[in-house]
């Protein structure tokens, strides 16, 4: 009878171990299958553009990230592309400065609808800022404030690619719009700036005494583990590729961004307007743990999910708080895009299929990739989704 058993419990366990060999097995086949069809769609996209190369971030449902590339990360010496490449992030950095903000709320350290002027009323230039005291910290972040782009002025980018050396102050920023009318009232309108984020930062580090990349630092990247993200706080960063700005631009006005390591111009300028070094895949991990709650505490998503129409980024699209709220082929999606001297990104998140997903290409120049990154990234996502299907 016992021996019986012990023959039965045996047959029964080898069965259950060869199962799972079986399950573990189909798993890695489909994962290897769900690489491989991504790696063939970002090549055709490379064989149909003009851009040197690109990178791409996943997070499926399950938490499994990883990166993909196509392509040259440097196009004179043909070097090609690596998943681990690191490019500028351009205004996807902004996410971090709107999280660090959210985290400050939640602490009773800032008041989303507080006037900015209870925390940088006593500066000397307040009162030069447009709109000054009517802006509310909210207004800030969704870019309703009034507050208009300083970064393309003709004034601001000559004197940027002058002074390539020149370690930028924020109130140095700001006062390129110094005593200019808005061109609407706190709240009446809506107009994407980095100027909103250079304000929110100088907030943060007025209320907690600390430099805003220190706090991204212990606050984000280290318990988060973004390995790959970091300040771009120099003309010299570590692991960062080459760019292709195009000729002529107003940035530098040179196609390649980099020269004998160092960016043509100083990058540092755009701290809390962006200002992160980053790859695809850390940003597709960034997305899925921001918009899944895990980045801040999760009952103030609602606030940043709260979107006011931003018709200038497409139709039916909306600005959170810090959030691109865009409808795709493939699903509504959370995230941002990102433009800096040399390189484009793009990042979603899927709510519905709790998919995130990045793309980072070495160019600025839109009409070399042959089409907008978002299109890209909704064609990526309708993969996955259909692999998750079957």
């Amino acid at each position: 009878m016992k021996t019986g058993f012990i023959k039965l419990s045996l047959i029964v366990f080898i069965a259950w171990l060869f199962a799972g060999f079986s399950v573990s097995a189909q798993t890695k086949a489909d994962a290897n299958a769900l690489r491989q069809q991504l790696q063939t769609q970002l090549d055709e996209l490379h064989k149909n553009g003009k851009f040197p190369g690109a990178t791409f971030g996943v997070c499926t449902e399950d938490g499994n990230c990883f990166g993909l590339a196509t392509g040259f990360s440097d196009r004179e010496s043909k070097t090609e592309m690596k998943p681990s490449d690191k490019m500028l992030a351009g205004s996807v950095g902004k996410t971090f400065a709107a999280v660090v903000a959210l985290q400050l709320v939640n602490e009773g350290r800032i008041n989303l609808d507080n006037k900015i002027e209870k925390y940088l009323g006593r500066e000397k230039w307040f009162s030069r800022l447009p709109n000054a005291k009517d802006i509310t910290v909210r207004q800030l972040m969704n870019h309703t404030s009034g507050l208009v782009r300083y970064e393309f002025k003709e004034r601001f980018t000559k004197d940027l690619t002058a002074n390539p050396d020149k370690i930028w102050k924020p109130e140095e920023l700001l006062s390129y719009l110094f005593d200019e009318k808005a061109p609407f009232e706190a709240g009446k309108g809506w107009d994407y700036s980095d100027t909103n984020y250079i304000v929110l930062g100088m907030i943060i580090e007025k209320v907690t005494k600390k430099k805003y990349y220190d706090l991204a630092i212990k606050r984000l990247l280290n318990p988060l583990k973004l390995k790959n993200t970091f300040p771009q706080d120099g003309r010299e960063l570590k692991g960062l590729i080459q760019g292709y700005a195009g000729e002529n631009n107003p940035f530098g006005g040179k196609n390649t961004v980099l020269e004998n390591g160092k960016f043509i111009i100083n990058p540092q300028f755009e701290w809390t307007g962006g200002g992160m070094v980053s790859n695809a895949e850390d940003l597709a991990r960034w997305a899925k743990m921001m918009y899944e709650g895990k980045a801040f505490d999760p009952k103030l998503l609602p606030e940043m999910l709260e979107g006011v129409s931003a018709p200038r980024l497409g139709q039916e699209t909306k600005y959170g708080l810090g959030v691109i709220i865009r409808p795709t082929t493939a699903g509504l999606t959370y995230g941002h895009i990102g433009f800096f001297p040399g390189y484009l990104t793009d990042m979603m998140y899927f709510p519905d299929k709790k998919i995130s997903v990045a793309i980072q290409v070495n160019t600025s120049v839109p009409q070399n990739v042959g089409k907008p990154l978002s299109r890209v990234l909704a064609e990526m996502s309708a993969i996955i989704n259909n692999r998750n299907q079957k």
